[in-house]
């Protein structure tokens, strides 16, 4: 019996798939099943990954269900004692599993490990560092303020704490990860490993861009958390829903921008300035904000990103030449 389960939800992911799933089978720790749900895939998916010779891999085709039942139907394939989940257009670095593996096993009490994120665009190539955040034992109220695991390629879970929690919510059209994770936080301890190990791919198409969609998950997610909740925590929720909007506004202000994608900005930047308490030591920071939306809505969309790529609120190369050598391999 393999000591880890991988589960991949695949849909109309031919682009990517192959990487994605290399990044798995390049591991230092071999001893796992992948475990691949084909989500009724229309394009060349199918075809790609039953041509990669692994015995490793299992390969599972069912009517189209979504990101959410896909992986829960993984879940119920899943024999090893450990589970993480890989979307099917992000990388791992190779010591991702072997390396919170090892967390898990010299911290018995905690039932996640989790490691840090770096974002990369459609083309593979490095695009902004993640928040590389790092908390352990009781990290419930940390989820609560921010997503500080970022994806939901990211940890590496016990699969009897899955189990227990009846896995993820289906009637999530998105930020399920999210909603795991804080499930999971409130009834286990967390271990980090401080490491960049999972590069998230940032695409047109992907289901974190459609920011509306996005925005009324979260908010569920946040009504579902603090109703909830104990009395101890309930202070926290201007401030989450502060760092919520935050996210928000600069994921519309990442290109390509549009009329459009600056008026949603508009529109989270005023519920982050409602609900930060600490709204007038972020000056400087919310007028940026506000400039950008600005050159957004005033001038041609070609014109505006050229002048936003000058003005990048993160990006910049990775300093670690472990991960640049790894993006462009």
């Amino acid at each position: 019996m393999p000591k880890i389960s991988i589960i991949i939800p695949a849909y109309n992911c031919e682009n990517t798939i192959q990487k994605t799933v290399k990044s798995v089978l390049n591991q230092t720790l071999a001893d796992f099943e992948l475990i691949i749900i084909n989500d009724d895939s229309q394009d060349s998916t199918l075809n790609i990954i039953s041509k990669i010779a692994d015995s490793r891999i299992k390969i599972f085709s069912y009517s189209h269900a979504g990101g959410n039942v896909s992986r829960n139907r993984g879940i119920k394939h899943s024999v090893g004692e450990f589970v993480s989940f890989l979307d099917a257009d992000d990388l791992w670095t190779p010591d991702k599993l072997m390396s919170q593996y090892k967390a898990l096993q010299e911290n018995s009490e905690a039932a996640v490990a989790y490691s840090w994120t770096d974002y990369i665009d459609e083309n593979g190539e490095f695009l902004l560092f993640g928040t590389h955040f790092t908390a352990n034992g009781d990290v419930y109220e940390n989820l609560l303020v921010t997503n500080f695991l970022e994806n939901g390629s990211n940890p590496l879970i016990r699969r009897e704490a899955l189990i227990e929690l009846n896995g993820f919510d289906e009637s999530l059209v998105a930020a399920q990860d999210w909603d795991m994770w804080l499930r999971l936080a409130r009834k286990f301890n967390f271990v980090a490993v401080p490491s960049v190990q999972i590069l998230y791919r940032v695409s047109a198409n992907s289901l974190s861009s459609n920011l509306a969609r996005q925005e009324k998950a979260c908010l569920q997610v946040l009504d579902k958390a603090y109703s909830t909740s104990p009395d101890s925590v309930q202070h926290l929720r201007n401030t989450s829903f502060a760092k919520l909007y935050k996210y928000l506004t600069c994921k519309a202000l990442q290109k390509p921008v549009n009329r459009q994608k600056g008026v949603l900005a508009a529109k989270f930047l005023w519920q982050y300035v409602m609900n930060d308490s600490n709204r007038l030591q972020r000056t400087r920071f919310t007028l940026t904000l506000l400039f950008k939306i600005a050159l957004i809505l005033l001038l041609p969309p070609a014109l505006s990103t050229a002048l936003l790529a000058t003005m990048k609120i993160q990006a910049k190369k990775p300093k670690s030449a472990y991960i640049s050598g790894f993006l462009t391999n």
